[in-house]
């Protein structure tokens, strides 16, 4: 059986189908900031305005030791995961001051909270993100902007192997929408 298509020729359920919801994509390489505001503009032209941006970009979880960490490979995660997340903000922004509504969720690595040795140089550029988020969170809000880090400190899988934690896609999306509707918190951390 073929799936359902929505708007743009993209798949979508057919869930999505009979609630209405309209799904098209905006391809854009987070670490590009022309790539990235093009799509969002683009988004904005499509449906008018963003009302809620999730920023959660993968820029490659090499391994870094601490003392490894040079400019040279901490610029892509810096690039993607900071950078992105402050140039997405930039082109959503004013769309949300403007109508005094919106929602800014931003996923890190628990890595963000409590550093992994291993993974130095995206623990650096999610603390950056995390503590920007935080900001925002503690500045925007008198002008209706809601604005929360999400830190995932285990395997996002239905599955994983024996003794690693794990949470599946269905159940993350509910801390997410739970986030976004409830609007309290800076910070919530998924964990085991």
């Amino acid at each position: 059986m073929a799936s359902p298509t929505c708007r743009g020729g993209h798949s979508c359920s057919a869930k999505g189908l009979t609630a209405g919801i309209t799904a098209e994509a905006f391809p854009a390489d987070v670490a590009d900031a022309a790539q990235l505001t093009g799509a969002l503009d683009a988004a904005i032209a499509r449906f008018g305005r963003i009302d809620v941006l999730e920023f959660s970009p993968h820029a490659g979880l090499a391994m870094t030791a601490p003392k490894e960490v040079t400019v040279d490979n901490l610029r892509a995660q810096i690039d993607g995961l900071l950078y992105g997340a402050v140039t997405a903000v930039r082109t959503v922004l004013p769309g949300m001051l403007q109508a005094g509504a919106g929602t800014l969720l931003f996923t890190t690595g628990g890595g963000a909270i409590n550093p992994y040795p291993m993974l130095a140089t995206a623990n650096i550029a999610q603390a950056g993100l995390r503590n920007w988020a935080v900001n925002l969170h503690n500045t925007l809000a008198a002008e209706g902007i809601y604005a929360a880090n999400v830190a995932i400190n285990l395997m996002i899988g239905s599955q994983a192997p024996e003794g690693v934690p794990h949470r599946s896609p269905d159940e993350i999306a509910l801390d997410y929408w739970a986030l976004h509707t409830s609007r309290d918190q800076a910070e919530h951390l998924i964990d085991a």
